[in-house]
């Protein structure tokens, strides 16, 4: 990312968000992956093995996808950047190489992960088996329940899935319970936080990352419509990872508008949300000052989504700081929108989105389109690990 006021500084802030507010048992550990995670990722070596990993194990590149019958819809033009081909399902498994690549440069043998979707913790349990390291991954007891295929993906490759069984049992939860493990084994345990969350260098390692996806797009962009770049951008934003990585090569392009889809469950305007540029505040989670969900007291609210990959209290600093500027525009989508886009789309493209991916959908309903217009959006997970939401909400199982 070129020089300009959307970038990090050299304390891990992106304008007044970000840092690293950890207790002083983690200070060794992220002291030791700032010192060394710009000199390892460009290192020459490592280029070369993430590059060949990225090819011919997670199947990179992801193809960029002209949806006709969507476009037709829509009267407009409408792409979709295909993360959910990626083995393993989603846009998780580009973060989880390049951070394994790291840990083993940095002589860790034990990895801990956190997920909600499942998404993320079958993409680390896969690295760790491709790399024979242990792994242990932390999910909410809700999130085992309503993400039951990806539970048994991660135990088949050898990971041990931990239920968290504290405050709601969702990805919040298990966040803070991988922290309280990664403070008990500072010295052999990396931390792999699969989205743009957590303390710096975190938010900046996964952005670095997931900027593969507008890599990509840039190439992909000149060979379909002429130019690197489309008029719009837009993806799902939990934590923020996939949005980060659609939006990276197009930050200091004025002429792309961007837009980031939020869980707003029931409503944004209800308890039951998961809106938290909508009805966030500043405050220090996870180790970094972002946008989160918190009362009065500044003790964090209960967030609420249909989707276990937004069900998160707050956004990672890179987007509340685009949030804070107006750069990218984020809305808020409802369980209902959401449901309903996943089904246009695999009604007119045969293609069964992530729930998360369809929040990102359901803005086509929301923004302004015209005939000319070029529309990415960023297919971040294929909808396998929904089926039985889709199921029971849609009746599919009383056909």
């Amino acid at each position: 990312m070129e020089e300009s006021i959307y970038n990090i500084d050299k304390n891990g802030f992106y304008g007044t968000f970000g840092g690293a507010f950890i207790p002083e048992m983690l200070q060794p550990n992220v002291d030791e992956l700032l010192g060394s995670y710009h000199r390892i990722m460009d290192e020459p070596g490592f280029k070369k093995e993430l590059r060949i990993l990225l090819t011919d194990f997670a199947g990179r590149p992801s193809p960029l996808y002209f949806a006709p019958r969507l476009s037709a819809h829509y009267k407009s033009n409408i792409f979709l950047k295909r993360e959910d081909l990626n083995h393993t399902g989603s846009h998780k498994i580009n973060n989880a190489l390049g951070q394994i690549l790291l840990a083993e440069r940095l002589g860790k043998k034990r990895i801990i992960a956190e997920t909600g979707a499942g998404q993320h913790g079958v993409a680390t349990a896969t690295v760790c088996a491709l790399k024979g390291l242990e792994c242990i991954v932390y999910m909410g007891a809700t999130d085992v329940e309503r993400q039951a295929p990806n539970v048994a993906r991660m135990r088949m490759l050898g990971a041990k899935v931990v239920p968290v069984t504290s405050g709601n049992k969702t990805l919040k939860d298990a966040t803070n319970e991988a922290i309280r493990d990664w403070i008990s084994n500072p010295t052999d345990t990396h931390y792999i936080i699969g989205s743009v969350v957590g303390p710096h260098p975190y938010p900046d390692l996964v952005a670095r990352f997931q900027s593969i996806i507008s890599e990509e797009m840039l190439e992909q962009l000149t060979e379909k419509i002429g130019r690197p770049y489309p008029d719009a951008i837009i993806a799902c934003v939990g934590g923020g990872s996939n949005a980060a990585g659609a939006f990276y090569h197009y930050i200091n392009n004025p002429e792309v508008k961007l837009y980031g889809a939020e869980g707003a469950g029931k409503g944004a305007d209800t308890p039951e949300t998961a809106a938290t540029m909508a009805v966030g505040s500043t405050g220090i989670l996870h180790g970094s000052k972002i946008l989160l969900m918190q009362d009065e007291y500044g003790q964090i609210t209960e967030p609420y989504s249909i989707s276990a990959g937004l069900d998160y209290p707050g956004v990672g600093p890179l987007h509340s700081h685009l949030h804070a500027t107006g750069r990218v525009n984020y809305l808020p989508v409802t369980d209902t929108e959401a449901l309903g886009a996943a089904l246009q789309l695999t009604r007119l493209e045969g293609i069964i989105p992530a729930l998360e991916s369809s929040h990102a959908l359901a803005v086509l309903n929301k923004i302004s389109l015209t005939p000319d217009m070029n529309v990415v959006i960023n297919l971040s997970g294929r909808g396998d690990k929904d089926m039985d939401t889709y199921t029971s909400y849609f009746g599919f199982d009383n056909e």
